[in-house]
């Protein structure tokens, strides 16, 4: 089976992962697994699905190497997992790793190694420019950060389900899918009620 993998560091209204979702199917993915996740978390459930799903003789098809990994110790982690459950890695349009006897070509396991060495060079990279954006504005006087919110700042739809969490009916997760709001939001708006 042909299983592919796409991710996306951020949530869909600010990413749309259907680029890679479409480039995988056109690929012969015939199930493709969806992750919002950055690249170097820990944690990636769709991916550990992926390859709890995955069996012997199984191809992975992901894009390019960042969409699987940012990190290269969690590369290094991917590869051994490929290796062990005897499977075809496909780098679409750039290297193959075929484990599927048991063992890869060391020449493409290197290669893919590079490939990881440069995804977290480059995602070191950006975090560095940021930070230093962040430094210089903050030294040109600029306020870094969210604005400061206010109770005069709560949506009139938060406000609207609020009684209903107050009296049990709502959970915090179940008020932010109705506010379409994050519970960290949904954990801010609570404390500025309740202070």
């Amino acid at each position: 089976m042909k299983r592919g993998y796409s991710r996306c560091s951020t949530n869909e209204t600010k990413q749309d992962i259907g680029r890679q979702v479409r480039e995988l199917k056109a690929a012969g993915a015939e199930v493709v697994y969806m992750e919002y996740e950055h690249g170097d978390a820990k944690v990636k459930s769709q991916q550990a699905q992926m390859f709890a799903d995955a069996e012997a003789g199984d191809t992975i098809l992901v894009l390019e190497v960042p969409r699987l990994a940012r990190s290269t110790q969690q590369l290094c982690e991917i590869i051994e997992i490929i290796r062990e459950k005897r499977l075809r890695l496909v780098i679409l349009g750039s290297i193959t790793l075929d484990c599927r006897e048991g063992k890869a070509d060391p020449m493409s396991e290197a290669f893919l190694q590079m490939a990881g060495v440069f995804s977290q060079l480059e995602l070191a990279m950006i975090r560095s420019r940021v930070r230093s954006g962040m430094a210089n504005a903050k030294a040109k006087g600029k306020r870094i950060g969210r604005p400061q919110v206010g109770k005069e700042d709560i949506p009139a739809n938060f406000l609207r389900h609020y009684p209903a969490f107050k009296s049990g009916t709502l959970n915090v997760s179940e008020l932010a899918r109705v506010c379409d709001l994050s519970r960290t939001t949904v954990y801010k708006y609570i404390e500025l009620l309740e202070r």
